[in-house]
């Protein structure tokens, strides 16, 4: 199951698409004729996706970090001590954002910070991931964290360019994860067409919770209207839209109804 979600520009969009594979030529049909920013974790599929910069997650960056630390014996005090380094590095980074969200900056603001802040912590970063890598064994914990980051490193950087992006990719993993737990629940789908139906509800009722929504009567709402539609016209449809303006106050969680 594939999830694309927007970002900062437009109304919350979430999309679940179900593939029979995880091959990158998925990706890059459907995101045909998509040009932009593409955050994404370090799976390589996604360089099949043509006109578009591709944007690293440094949670995933920091991650391969925090699990070498963790797997290293109390007897390693000095892969220790570069592991801690490794992530002290990426945690510099998440203090400035966690600042930036704090201070509720612009876009802007945020383009200028990272090039004031974060920009010389990253210098310094890829020094240090330079001067580690012959020092360490390419498969242990650490080796791959290093390795990670370096192999990564043009895209990883891609945050700076744009302060729309964000650091990491929370935001879809955030999104994918309702869809992870219901599945370990019902066991996925018997069939390649109930994977797709399940990915169609998925997408309307979880954007439907981003844009504020009560899934239930949203979707009530639909079951009534959808039928009765005279034209399927385009205008049409945009007022069934989980963004629309013209959705009755009850499908609205800041209603007095949803309060109750």
């Amino acid at each position: 199951m594939w999830l694309y979600r927007s970002g900062q520009v437009g109304p919350p969009t979430v999309l679940y698409d179900y593939q029979t594979t995880r091959a990158g030529k998925h990706p890059a049909k459907f995101l045909d004729g998509f040009h932009g920013y593409l955050q994404v974790d370090g799976y390589a599929g996604y360089h099949k996706v043509e006109k578009v910069t591709l944007v690293c997650c440094w949670a995933h960056a920091r991650r391969k970090f925090d699990e070498a630390l963790k797997a290293l014996p109390p007897s390693a005090k000095e892969s220790s001590v570069t592991a801690k380094e490794g992530l002290d590095y990426c945690n510099q980074l998440f203090t400035i954002e966690r600042e930036l969200k704090k201070e509720k900056r612009s876009a802007e603001e945020r383009y200028r910070i990272r090039l004031k802040k974060s920009q010389p912590i990253l210098q310094a970063f890829s020094a240090w991931l330079q001067k580690q890598a012959p020092r360490v064994l390419p498969k242990s914990a650490l080796g791959i964290a290093i390795k990670y980051c370096r192999e990564r490193w043009e895209s990883l950087n891609a945050f700076l360019k744009d302060g729309r992006l964000e650091l990491d990719n929370n935001r879809a993993e955030r999104s994918i994860k309702p869809f992870v737990i219901g599945r370990k629940n019902w066991l996925f789908s018997n069939t390649p067409k109930g994977a797709k139906a399940s990915a169609i509800v998925y997408s309307v009722i979880e954007t439907a919770k981003e844009n504020g929504l009560r899934p239930f009567q949203y979707l009530s709402y639909l079951f009534e209207q959808l039928p009765n539609l005279e034209q399927v016209t385009e205008e049409a449809v945009d007022s069934l839209l989980p963004w629309s303006k013209t959705l009755p106050p009850e499908c609205r969680l800041t209603t007095e109804a949803s309060r109750v």
